[in-house]
């Protein structure tokens, strides 16, 4: 691990795209954020795919950030995930190499399955064959970035000779992320040397599973520097550590199951995690995320407080878990715009300045 470097999470919740009637609206705020946070500082701007969700709403990323490419220069963008099983993986590869193109080389390529069944069963896709079909995907699309023709023969996709163009403007491909929270994920990824990234277990899970990650990959006997590592967190940082609180622990207590609702009262309904070991800690701390504002803090799913607070806060955990990457998520619930925006200033002119040295 080299020096820390900082990240910004969007989200767009369907909270949040419900309040202007016209999407762009919402669209242009975010490009904004995205042009402040290279302003800033932030090394890296990350958003995320869900299909048929209340959590986030930017159902095309690659064109998303196509607008983001074009209104910044320096700052690296990417999905933290793709979800590879909704996409043709060939299509997928051509779309993501047009991107890398179009950012001269800013893309970082985030990848995983998914978690909840009810975007996979409104799509007639088969939830419990996600693994396999994730894997199969990451598959083609490497040999789409690195081959001139790609014929596959697998079980979910099949290609005779395909012409896949254009080939990425990183060479041999962009950096590839697993959003690993199974250590059977863990395993895939540090067997494939591709970086590792986990927004959710509570941070001793975290610590211990990019511990497994690292041992497994080492046992692999790779060439070359170890994968990164990567950690979202929610964040807010405010003048002091009481307004910090008073504005974000009525906004964390409600942004777990802000919008479901509307999903549980249609004809297919929100249908969750599987009942895997993995799923079952996951669904422990989305009921303590739910319940209690305690639960966040003591274990480190958020930080809160003024700069000073933050800046030892993030310190302490970076000590504990051992991340190249730490991504701060501002806009989270029902935070309003005014409060997400004087927190990412002030984590960018006052946290990030802490970790230069």
């Amino acid at each position: 691990m080299g020096k820390l470097e900082f990240a910004l999470w969007d989200g767009f919740g369907k909270h949040e795209m419900s309040l202007s009637p016209v999407a762009a609206d919402i669209y242009d705020q975010h490009l904004a954020e995205a042009q402040m946070a290279e302003e800033l500082g932030y090394n890296s701007y990350y958003i995320i795919e869900h299909q048929n969700s209340h959590v986030g709403q930017i159902t095309a990323p690659s064109v998303y950030l196509c607008a983001v490419a074009q209104r910044t220069s320096k700052i690296r963008i990417g999905v933290m995930i793709y979800q590879l099983p909704f996409y043709n993986p060939m299509r997928l590869a051509e779309e993501a190499a047009m991107l890398d193109h179009l950012s001269h080389g800013r893309l970082e390529f985030g990848t995983g399955i998914g978690v909840h069944e009810h975007e996979f069963i409104r799509w007639n896709l088969p939830f419990s064959e996600r693994q396999k079909m994730s894997s199969e995907a990451l598959d083609i699309i490497i040999k789409a970035w690195t081959q001139d023709e790609v014929t596959y023969d697998g079980e979910y996709w099949k290609f005779d000779e395909a012409l896949p163009v254009p080939k990425p403007y990183q060479q041999p491909h962009p950096p590839v992320w697993v959003g690993a929270h199974s250590h059977a994920s863990l395993e895939y990824a540090a067997k494939k040397n591709f970086h590792v990234s986990q927004n959710l277990d509570v941070d001793t899970v975290v610590a211990e599973k990019f511990e497994y990650f690292r041992k497994v990959w080492r046992e692999c006997e790779h060439p070359g520097p170890m994968p990164r590592t990567f950690l979202m967190r929610v964040v807010h940082v405010a003048e002091t550590d009481q307004i910090a609180r008073e504005e974000a622990e009525p906004v964390m207590l409600a942004s777990r199951n802000l919008g479901r609702e509307g999903l549980a009262n249609t004809r297919i309904g929100f249908k969750g995690l599987d009942d895997s070991p993995t799923a079952r800690e996951l669904s422990r701390v989305f009921q303590g995320m739910s319940t209690s504002y305690d639960f966040w803090i003591d274990n480190g799913l958020a930080l809160i407080g003024s700069p000073e607070t933050v800046t030892r806060k993030l310190k302490e955990q970076s000590e504990l878990i051992g991340y190249d990457i730490f991504c701060a998520n501002h806009r989270f619930g029902p935070m309003p715009l005014e409060q997400s925006t004087k927190s990412l200033k002030l984590f960018g002119q006052e946290v990030i300045p802490a970790f230069a040295g």
